[in-house]
């Protein structure tokens, strides 16, 4: 598989957030990540999920949504508004770039980040799926039940007392949506074969909802 890769660097009000922006040839999609809190666009679990994305021809921007400086801060990691509003920075940066312009997008939010997922996929409609790993998509208060796009919430079955968060917020989406239990894995899915389910999940989410979103 023929794939571009580069290090981009995107204007956020006074910040320049950094990101790895992959491409494959003929890619149907762009699935854009955003990270929890203490983690960033190096983390090995959402690169790995990010391959797995590129092999079933997804684009993807693995961004870090604050800036190094920003990240020390324990308070701005928590800052949902913040990293909403870099994740619609991103979004609207990658709309203007001629190699992924065309292509429908899609959220991977992890922890923090699945509630800014959720809160950017709010603000906009374009944005056609969305997907959480071990999230925390209750933080996303009242925007819940005004996504649109299809939601899926991936929790370790022995994830406790994240489970019933994810659980709650479930309720509260209106519109396609789905909660999947990956047994045996705890929040970091770091038992054996539990995070290529996460990965498998995910790109076939994506891969439903991206494509049909062409038509």
């Amino acid at each position: 598989m023929s794939m571009t890769e580069e290090l981009v660097h995107i204007p956020a009000d006074k910040a320049l957030i950094e990101g790895e922006l992959r491409v494959p040839t003929n890619s149907h999609g762009i699935i854009l990540f955003a990270h929890g809190s203490g983690s960033s666009r190096h983390s090995p679990r959402n690169n790995f999920v990010s391959r797995v994305l590129n092999n079933n021809g997804l684009a993807t921007l693995l961004i870090d949504l604050l800036t190094t400086e920003e990240d020390r801060n324990y308070n701005t990691r928590f800052d949902i508004e913040l990293l909403t509003q870099r994740l619609v920075i991103a979004t609207e940066w990658i709309r203007n770039q001629i190699q992924t312009s065309h292509l429908p997008i899609g959220y991977f939010g992890a922890s923090t980040g699945a509630a800014a997922a959720l809160k950017a996929a709010a603000m906009q409609t374009s944005v056609q799926a969305v997907v959480s790993r071990g999230g925390r998509p209750d933080l996303a208060g009242n925007d819940l039940g005004r996504v649109i796009a299809p939601v899926l919430l991936l929790v370790g079955g022995n994830d406790f007392g994240v489970i019933e968060l994810n659980q709650d917020a479930f309720k509260l989406l209106h519109y396609t949506k789905k909660l999947i239990l990956v047994p045996g894995a705890t929040h970091l899915f770091e038992e054996a074969g539990t995070l290529e389910q996460v990965a498998n999940h995910a790109a076939d989410w994506f891969r439903i909802y991206l494509d049909s979103a062409k038509f």
